[in-house]
């Protein structure tokens, strides 16, 4: 993987997040570059795995943008829920 594939990782990963955040907003949103790049980076793996497994995607593709985005906004969900049960501190 080269540095510009990298970079362009983080940087659809970070919008991704923060487009999540505000579709999902909520007062246990994780908060900061860091955590909104994390949420929007694991959508996008979230997207490509499922995608992968129901056979959208080849085994050499990745999750578009949108895709991404949505597999964010489930992150989030699922962040939420666990937050509110108690599992993680928000």
């Amino acid at each position: 993987m080269s540095m510009g594939g990298l970079l362009w990782i983080i940087v659809v990963g970070f919008i991704a997040g923060l487009i999540a955040r505000w579709l999902a907003p909520g007062p246990n949103n994780p908060s900061g570059f860091i955590l909104t790049t994390i949420l929007g980076i694991a959508g996008a793996f979230l997207a490509t795995f499922i995608g992968q497994a129901i056979g959208h995607y080849s085994p050499d593709q990745g999750a578009g943008f949108i895709m991404a985005t949505i597999g964010a906004v489930v992150v989030l969900f699922i962040w939420h829920r666990l937050v509110a049960s108690g599992v993680i501190k928000g």
